[in-house]
Order: C-alpha cells, then sequence, then structure tokens
C-alpha cells in the first residue's frame, strides 16, 4: 500500500456564539481538513486544529507545500516512519499539521484491517468516558445560563476560564457554587497570571470553592514556577500548554511541575505522541486527561479513541470539541450524551466527510 496524494483543506466553522478566555475571543474554528488517498482505494481523513501559530490555513500550507511531496509513495501503515520523515520537515510549533497527517494514516490502517482506532492503541479500557465542558467568560448572568443549559444535558463538571480579572472570577464562582453546591468545578488559567506569587494568592482564595484542578496557571515554560504552586496550594495542578510534545512531559516529570497532564492530540503532534505523553505520565505515577482546541467531527474522533485506550485517565475529558461548533465537515455519527461519550463506531476513525459542508466552509 501506498500513498499517492496528500492535501489539506482550510475550512473556517462558526461557534453558535463567541467563546471567551484569557487567550481571547473566539467566533469559529479555523482548521485544516486532510485527506490521503492510497494505491489500493482507501482514503483517510485527519484534522489539523490549533488556536496558535499557523491555524487552519497556515496548518494546510504546510501539508500541501511540505509534507505533500515528502510522503507521496511512502507506506501509509507504516506510521512511524512516516511521522519520523515528516519531523525532518515541521518545527514542533508545527504539531497540529503533523497531527491532522498522523490520524489520517491511522484512519487508513484502521480501515484496512477493519478494525476502529482504538483497537489499534491497545483495545478499550472503558466503555464510556466523562466529558467536562467549559464555560465562556462573561457576566455572572451569562455562566449561570451557560452552566444551567450545560447541567440540564447531564454535565457534572464544568470547567471556568479565569485569569483576566479576579473579582470577576471570584463572583462567578461564588454563583456557580451557591447555585450547584455538587457540581465538580475546575478553572482554566490559560497562563493568565503574571507569576507564581501571585497565582498561588489567587487559587488559595478560590480553594474556598472546592476546585478539583487548576489548568495552567503560569506560562508554559515556567516550570520552576509551577513547581512552586504545586508545593504550595492544596489543589492539584495540571499542565496543558506545558505539555505539548513528549519531551515536555519529561521536563515536567523531572521538575516535579505539575499533578495532571492534559493531553492534546493535535498539540502532540498526532495519536502516537499522544499515547507516548501518557506512558510517560503513567510512569511518573500521573493522571492524564485529553483536551479540545476545540476540533471539528474528525479531531473529536481521533481524541475519543484515545480516550477509550488509555488507562490512566483520571479526571472527566474534553473529548467533545465537535460540540461547541454550529455545524461539522463530517457526518460523525459521534454519541455524545449525559455528559459521556462512547466508542466511535466502525473502522479507521469512523467518520465520514461530508464534501458539500467542506466546500460550504472553506477559506
Amino acid at each position: 500500500m501506498k500513498i499517492t496524494s496528500v492535501r489539506a483543506t482550510a475550512v473556517l466553522v462558526p461557534r453558535p456564539t463567541p467563546f471567551t478566555c484569557s487567550l481571547g475571543t473566539h467566533a469559529g474554528s479555523e482548521n485544516a481538513v486532510v485527506e490521503i488517498e492510497t494505491d489500493v482505494g482507501i482514503t483517510g481523513i485527519g484534522e489539523a486544529s490549533s488556536i496558535w501559530d499557523r491555524l487552519g490555513r497556515g496548518c494546510a500550507d504546510d501539508i500541501n507545500g511540505l509534507l505533500a511531496p515528502a510522503l507521496v509513495g511512502l507506506d501509509p501503515s507504516q506510521i512511524r516512519l512516516v511521522t519520523d520523515a515528516m519531523d525532518v520537515l515541521l518545527s514542533p510549533r508545527s504539531a497540529p499539521a503533523k497531527a491532522g497527517v498522523e490520524m489520517a494514516l491511522w484512519d487508513i490502517l484502521g480501515k484496512s484491517l477493519g478494525v476502529p482506532v482504538y483497537q489499534l492503541l491497545g483495545g478499550a479500557v472503558r466503555d464510556r468516558v466523562a466529558l467536562s465542558r467549559s464555560l465562556s467568560m462573561g457576566t455572572v448572568e451569562e455562566v449561570l445560563a451557560q452552566a444551567d443549559a450545560l447541567v440540564a444535558e447531564g454535565y457534572s463538571t464544568l470547567k471556568m476560564k479565569v485569569g483576566r480579572d479576579h473579582d470577576a472570577d471570584l463572583a462567578n464562582l461564588t454563583a456557580l457554587r451557591q447555585r450547584f453546591p455538587h457540581l465538580i468545578l475546575r478553572v482554566d488559567a490559560n497562563m493568565g497570571w503574571p507569576n507564581a506569587k501571585r497565582a498561588a494568592r489567587y487559587i488559595r482564595e478560590l480553594e474556598a470553592f472546592d476546585i478539583e484542578l487548576v489548568e495552567q496557571p503560569l506560562h508554559e515554560r515556567d516550570l520552576e514556577g509551577l513547581r512552586f504552586l504545586r508545593e504550595s496550594v492544596q489543589v492539584p495542578i495540571m499542565a496543558d500548554e506545558s505539555v505539548w510534545t513528549p519531551a515536555d512531559a519529561m521536563a515536567c516529570v523531572k521538575a516535579d511541575a505539575v499533578d495532571v497532564f492534559n493531553v492534546y492530540v493535535a498539540e502532540a503532534g498526532g495519536l502516537g505522541p499522544a499515547a507516548r505523553i501518557f506512558g510517560i505520565a503513567e510512569a511518573a505515577r500521573l493522571t492524564c486527561i485529553i483536551g479540545s482546541m476545540p476540533e471539528l467531527g474528525i479531531g473529536t474522533a481521533a481524541q475519543a479513541h484515545l480516550a477509550f485506550a488509555m488507562p490512566n485517565i483520571g479526571f472527566a475529558c474534553d473529548v467533545n470539541g465537535c460540540v461547541y461548533q454550529a455545524d461539522d465537515v463530517v457526518d460523525h455519527g459521534l454519541r455524545i450524551e449525559g455528559g459521556f461519550i462512547y466508542p466511535p463506531i466502525g473502522p479507521g476513525l469512523g467518520v465520514r466527510l461530508d464534501p458539500e459542508r467542506v466546500a460550504k466552509y472553506r477559506i
């Protein structure tokens, strides 16, 4: 089996309402749809998703201009060899583009063998995955309205974005805890706090609201500050932006910087590197969750396969990026209900591309 063509199409899919966090406000998701054709008639699909440097158009440029000419003629079932070839051409910050190609390779392999990707990653270790939903920054009334709707859908874990206005954060958490005394609440600062001592003071105040986790309170490279926080506060510290790659995960372990890894398929560079991060965490006796950009249906399916195969998931995950979008580019058939996601059905990733919707949202 040989790769005959690789192409990426940048798309912009709107969100029902703009979403705000410390990193800014996003009214849509600009990602890239990847299609890889083979000489045996099997086509694999993937998705490059990022809110960082390269977005959908940049990822598509990387794939079409750099990767496609180098990958044609290679065996798509030799996933590690193909990803090693991509590493020669791409910098680590181009990991989302690499991930889009890599998940398409897993899709091809699964389809060729007639099995879902989670079987190729070691097999399912659970029959459903608990989900978390993120709350956009807003007034107390806006945040409560979001929470009311999500709790009604069956979610028992919500993540509040913090880090811009501490007084507003306290007001929103006070209202949420009063309205939902038994809800699992976690917070995500998205690197919004300026230094470790300020973050420690803020976190101690937030601990009164029975917070489950604090995600990425400091800049991604401030491992020393993260370790200080981990030793100074009671609530577990979770790395997000600090743990893109397996090498990042090793650096966090060596620094004793965090308690939990938030692993992204896109940031890791694909399912293989993401699984290796889980392995590093397991060896270090750390648990993980799976995070979201948020992805469309293809990327969400890839996350789901990882979630069903990795044993050391310790908390509810963000394996539901597609629910943050107003539409999709696939007929995904993913079962998300009652605050859980269930295993994808069918060989490969288990999702089918909708060419009409790709054309509709193409940039």
